[in-house]
């Protein structure tokens, strides 16, 4: 029984959202501009299940590149209102559009010269008429089986929200790396670390020059402990590489003399290089596809950098 209630609700759920599809037209393109023009904050309120749906709005809004708050319609009229400037914009959410904290906002928001984008699915209410743009989130029954708990409403609503937060983060050319800097903890927050808060560099840097001879080189990588040294010219650009897979096949081809040749003999040129603003979860799907330990940082003029090795990435749990 529970699982059959289940798939009702689902099913009512997914039907609503679906159903705002074909009801999006030019309103939502200019509720987009509208968005996208703002010189403030934008201001999601809304009261009871609306509120809360409006708080995680406000959040994603705010987590893609659009300043953002929620502000309770009911603590608006206790000295909240405070929060708001004429430059802001306000997205209102009711169902009704007759929530009356909410028409009480009306009044400064006029006088602020607010503008105001209204979720609603009664586009004729009063809240809808006073506002500058009214999106239709009108649902044709609640997944209550009394029809009363709002339900397929919020989901509609919060379908809504997304919609808009997602068209600004493109209108804004969002990118991975903003969404870097405004998400620095948690898991997300390790995916999207950069390499230059990740690589050695400096003294634990394995680097050698062209020159080096094996004895050097093989002692160079065991005290950096890297499994790698980078071949470098007299500017710390980079030449090319030396692994330990590459002395273990240096070895086993050339037994007699390896020991005598230099770093240039040995090493691999063209070696995979990242800089140091690309992403953790990027260079873990590098070194995944190109089925390598370890990839040099280096800059726009090829100096090396630093050395992140897959350790690295994995001690920051990415899976």
């Amino acid at each position: 029984m529970s699982i059959e209630t289940a798939k009702r609700v689902l099913r009512i759920e997914a039907e609503a959202i679906a159903g705002l599809i074909e009801r999006l037209d030019a309103r939502f393109e200019r509720a987009v501009e509208l968005l996208y023009g703002c010189k403030g904050r934008v201001v999601v309120t809304g009261m009871g299940k609306s509120g809360l749906i409006g708080r995680k709005i406000a959040a994603t809004f705010a987590s893609t590149g659009t300043p953002s708050l929620f502000l309770h319609a009911a603590e608006a009229a206790h000295g909240d209102l405070g929060m708001l400037v004429a430059e802001d914009l306000v997205v209102a959410i009711s169902a009704s559009g007759e929530t009356e904290e909410l028409l009480d906002l009306l009044e400064p928001l006029k006088r602020l010269g607010i503008r105001l984008v209204t979720l609603t699915a009664k586009p004729q209410s009063t809240l809808a008429q006073a506002s500058d743009i009214v999106l239709d989130i009108m649902v044709k029954e609640e997944a209550c089986s009394l029809n009363l708990a709002p339900t397929a409403s919020t989901a509609a609503a919060l379908a809504m929200g997304d919609a808009l937060a997602i068209s600004l983060l493109e209108q804004r050319g969002f990118k991975e790396e903003d969404f870097a800097a405004l998400h620095p903890g948690g898991k997300l927050g390790k995916r999207l670390r950069r390499l230059e808060n990740l690589m050695h560099a400096g003294d634990s840097l394995p680097c050698v020059a062209a020159g080096a001879k094996m004895p050097d080189v093989i002692y160079e990588m065991s005290r950096k402990g890297l499994g790698l040294a980078a071949v470098v010219d007299s500017d710390r650009k980079l030449l090319g590489i030396i692994t330990d897979g590459d002395l273990r096949r240096m070895m086993q081809q050339r037994p007699q003399d390896a020991l005598g040749l230099s770093a240039a003999e040995c090493m691999s040129k063209n070696p995979v290089t990242l800089s140091r603003t690309e992403l953790a979860a990027s260079a873990l799907r590098v070194m995944e596809e190109k089925r390598i330990t370890s990839v040099l940082v280096v800059d726009a003029e090829r100096r090396v950098e630093g050395v992140v090795h897959i350790h690295d990435l994995w001690t920051l749990q990415l899976f």
